[in-house]
């Protein structure tokens, strides 16, 4: 397998978990009653993160596997604009470190979940923008060689 063949296939798998959270996110946000709201907005981080990943797979920037939305984004090439405020950024990163866990901080609210989900699905227009086609996750589409 050549090496963007490799690449390809490596920013395809990042971007089809990222997809795997955003649809968990949106189902659980659909939720008649109350829903899990912190585990939306995690789920939201992790496609962001993902997301990201895939970018910079794609163009070839080491990373390491961090939760940090800002670290993420301070590596990705700066011609390419991920529309996340610095708050947003800080938000994604609470919600997959410390929201996760039993602590003293304010419950999370539908309305800070839609906020999460809203802002997954601008980082997720954005990068795609910028994916090479064949990154891009087609349910069920095996036509990248393996």
């Amino acid at each position: 397998m050549s090496e963007t063949h490799e690449i390809l296939r490596l920013a395809r798998m990042w971007v089809e978990k990222a997809e795997e959270d955003l649809l968990v996110a949106e189902c659980l946000l659909s939720l008649e009653e109350g829903g899990p709201f912190s585990t939306i907005c995690f789920h939201a981080q992790q496609s962001v993160e993902k997301y990201v990943n895939a970018l910079l797979v794609s163009t070839a920037i080491p990373f390491t596997k961090v939760h940090d939305i800002g670290e993420l984004l301070e590596l990705a090439p700066a011609s390419i604009e991920i529309p996340l405020s610095t708050e947003e950024q800080e938000q994604l990163t609470f919600y997959a470190t410390t929201a996760r866990y039993p602590g003293e901080y304010e419950p999370v609210s539908r309305g800070e979940s839609e906020e999460m989900v809203s802002a997954a699905k601008k980082v997720r227009d954005a990068v795609r923008a910028h994916l090479p086609k064949a990154a891009l996750s087609i349910p069920n589409d095996t036509s990248l060689p393996q």
